[in-house]
């Protein structure tokens, strides 16, 4: 299918995390790891459908864990069987196998001018590619432990948006979705982050492992979007008042298990295949552009699901929910516009 002529060399980014579904939680809720030929099956599915669609070129991370290696094998590999890949060039990086990659990879992508990036990891993952380019519309799949953020889909229907959309044919505004972020400020912007789906207040006074899953050390949770289907932190929000990622707003929850200031247990999956009473002392929407001051005198706030920064007694924490943050790749939409509209139908030739 050709491309339009405003998008001659269609160019998309990917960013494939290794070592995704690999922190403490995994271990503790007997729950099983991505294999690296699994993530590489699913960039080839990725990259076939939206090669078909008219993608030509895709800038990828490289990694020492084996992954972009593979791929250029199993591409080599594949070419006789009639699939149309875009040509991957690898960023010119040294890869640390930390979050710094991704930072920077993100950033490379954003300054050669990519359409879309490519996301392949947890919602850590996610967060750190929104962290450095919110204006770069993102297609997530999912390959981390607690996957609140990317949706679970079959790899060559995402490929198939990702490639209407960089290729031209269907428009942002027909394409893309925007999304809520959670920002976090200490001391009035002295430190910030940002979390996708849940920024969590824990005593702990350390960043340590950073993932979080001991519900003793829980004091506040602060969601973006609550769906009840989810797991993880998030999961506590969807089951006790349930918030779209498209509706307006936001959920902070303070926790407690002591008896005087408990107003509930709620029976949540916090992890994969742990599930577990936590103790619900209060709850209350989160309006856009409003600040929540945290409660607490000293302990850590972990973003979406990992511990990040830690403050002491003294220290202002707020809590922000931003609407209208970043825009990802509405696979759902651009499928039904093309379906709509005809866009996969092949002229018929004369017999």
């Amino acid at each position: 299918m050709p491309t339009t002529p405003s998008s001659p060399t269609p160019c998309i980014g990917i960013i494939a995390n290794p070592v995704s579904a690999r922190d403490i939680r995994r271990i503790v809720a007997n729950a099983g790891n991505l294999q690296i030929t699994d993530r590489v099956s699913m960039l080839l599915r990725v990259l076939s459908a939206a090669g078909s669609l008219g993608v030509t070129r895709a800038l990828m991370m490289p990694d020492k864990g084996g992954v972009s290696a593979m791929l250029i094998r199993s591409m080599a590999r594949q070419h006789e069987l009639q699939h149309v890949f875009p040509k991957v060039e690898f960023l010119d990086m040294v890869p640390t196998t930390t979050v710094n990659d991704t930072f920077l990879a993100a950033r490379m992508m954003r300054d050669a001018g990519v359409k879309v990036i490519v996301v392949l990891g947890g919602d850590g993952t996610h967060r750190a590619v929104v962290r450095e380019c919110r204006d770069i519309p993102i297609a997530g799949m999912s390959t981390g432990t607690n996957n609140a953020f990317p949706e679970l889909r079959e790899p060559t229907i995402t490929g198939l948006a990702v490639g209407l959309y960089a290729s031209g044919q269907i428009s942002a505004a027909q394409a893309l979705a925007t999304n809520k972020l959670l920002e976090v400020s200490i001391n009035d912007g002295e430190r910030q982050d940002i979390a996708l789906v849940d920024a969590v207040i824990s005593t702990d006074r350390f960043i340590g492992a950073r993932a979080i899953w001991k519900l003793e050390s829980l004091s506040a949770v602060y969601l973006s979007f609550a769906e009840p289907q989810a797991i993880g932190l998030s999961a506590i929000g969807g089951l006790l008042q349930p918030l779209d990622r498209r509706s307006p707003g936001g959920l902070a929850i303070a926790l407690s298990d002591y008896p005087a200031l408990r107003r509930l247990q709620l029976l949540t999956p916090i992890a994969p295949g742990m599930v577990r009473p936590v103790g619900i002392a209060h709850w209350e929407s989160m309006p856009a552009n409003q600040h929540f001051t945290v409660a607490q005198d000293a302990g850590v706030v972990a973003l979406d699901g990992e511990r990040e920064m830690t403050f002491e007694s003294g220290d202002r924490v707020q809590i922000t929910l931003r609407e209208n943050a970043f825009p990802t790749v509405d696979v759902a939409a651009c499928l039904q516009f093309a379906a709509d509209k005809g866009l996969f139908r092949l002229s018929s030739q004369p017999t």
